[in-house]
């Protein structure tokens, strides 16, 4: 760090001074749709900021003939956009070339910074420091669906070294952005070959399928082969029931995110279904008292919790199958699945276009998107025998660990790496306020 040191000490010598991100940030401006008709653009919603890369990945094309009400602001190249609808889940990114001119959801806080004060990439990577997230976290407003305005995102003071010091700072830490890439690129190659290779030994008589010539990304193929074997042809002898049929709904109720702790009685909150469990969970993340767990329904093992409310249809009804050998409290906006089906397959159920499709003409809501217990009941869930079940979860659990294992191997080394550059780039971006 003795470069970034002396720069400092050359150039700041009565430290470094902080200002406000509005101070440093231009206006930014919003489309008027009237005036644009029959022009297409790229619609760039909540969920196009891939949440490990920060890079923006699918986007919707769109004109004013169908452009959401939430369309309305006009990014330009050099951009940092932050998304500040439940911001802890730190949607942020650049816009490139790529996307100059084009359209961001009002779900995201644009910031353009004046190129004399702020270089794009310096403000970026401020944005993933602990000490932003603390702001973000004190500052987000709302229990089920919580937000941080606009206005309080450009309060939050940041330290604006001269140009000359940001861009070593910059170079530093693109270092560590790019490395990253390349180990994902590795792991997506070293996980294709290991895909294949379970394909061949294991999963090509259970599928009766070819392999396709050229695999697809891991998670395509993952979701390829888990529709195929919940899938069943109407005349195979495969009942399908609706779900109300073959078990109970019960909706979760009193635990806000306020009342979570690190220690006490198991719970899950609907919001963790969406940010920290998979298809099945055996230990929580969170806890709460034992008087609010006494007053709480609880899942028990074997059910479902399933998160009833998003800001988007695909995540509204994602669950998670509870099979920890305790009773866990469950939060309002999720609904306990209890029934006598496989844990597992249930969950895994959930995950197909099958009922993805379904679900679709049950969900209601504007701006908050919902679907109710009684509409969950209606949707039919194949029932093969319990052998069947357990033997589509066994070849599925196989894909979940080639996929999501992140404990072994080149995820591991991907792991550390972004803990290094996490470190550095806390340390790298933290100064001594200059005294006014």
């Amino acid at each position: 760090m003795s470069r970034i040191d002396d720069l400092i000490n050359l150039m700041c010598p009565e430290r470094v001074r902080f200002e406000s991100i509005g101070s440093v940030v231009q206006r930014s401006t919003t489309i008027r749709w009237s005036s644009v008709a029959g022009e297409a653009f790229q619609y760039i919603d909540l969920t196009s900021v891939d949440r490990n890369t920060h890079a923006i990945t699918e986007t919707q094309t769109i004109s004013n003939a169908n452009a959401p009400s939430r369309a309305q602001q006009i990014v330009r190249e050099g951009d940092v956009i932050f998304g500040t609808t439940r911001p802890t889940l730190k949607r942020y990114a650049i816009i490139s070339a790529e996307h100059d001119g084009q359209i961001a959801s009002t779900g995201y806080c644009i910031l353009r910074p004046k190129s004399n004060l702020i270089l794009t990439n310096f403000l970026f990577h401020l944005l993933g420091t602990s000490d932003f997230s603390t702001y973000i976290e004190a500052n987000e407003r709302g229990a089920s669906y919580p937000a941080i305005s606009d206005n309080a995102v450009k309060k939050f003071r940041i330290p604006v070294p001269p140009i000359e010091v940001q861009h070593e700072i910059v170079r530093i830490l693109d270092t560590f952005t790019e490395l990253e890439a390349e180990l994902e690129a590795e792991l997506e190659a070293e996980l294709e070959a290991e895909l294949e290779a379970e394909l061949e030994a294991e999963l090509e008589a259970e599928l009766e399928a070819e392999l396709e010539a050229e695999l697809e990304a891991r998670r395509r193929q993952y979701a390829y082969y888990r529709d195929e074997l919940l899938s069943f042809p109407e005349t195979g002898g495969v009942r399908r029931i609706p779900m109300g049929s073959v078990g109970k709904f019960v909706r979760g109720n009193g635990i806000q995110k306020a009342d979570l702790r690190s220690s006490g009685i198991g719970a899950i909150h609907y919001g963790q279904v969406h940010t920290y469990y998979g298809t099945s969970a055996t230990e929580v993340v969170s806890f709460v008292d034992a008087e609010l767990a006494g007053r709480s329904r609880k899942a028990r093992p074997g059910d479902l919790v399933i998160a009833t409310t998003s800001e988007d249809d695909k995540a509204v009804g994602k669950a998670v199958a509870w099979i920890g050998e305790e009773q866990v409290a469950v939060s309002g906006d999720a609904f306990i699945f209890r029934h006598t089906l496989a844990p597992k397959y249930v969950s895994y159920f959930f995950q197909t276009d099958e009922f993805q499709s379904h679900k679709k003409r049950y969900i209601t809501g504007t701006k908050v998107r919902r679907i109710s217990g009684e509409s969950l009941g209606k949707i039919a869930i194949p029932i093969p025998s319990r052998e069947e079940q357990d033997r589509i979860v066994d070849i599925l659990d196989k894909f979940d660990a080639l996929v999501n294992d992140l404990s072994t191997g080149l995820p591991a080394e991907l792991a550390a790496r972004r803990k290094q550059y996490e470190h550095y780039r806390d340390r790298l971006l933290t100064f001594e306020e200059a005294l006014v």
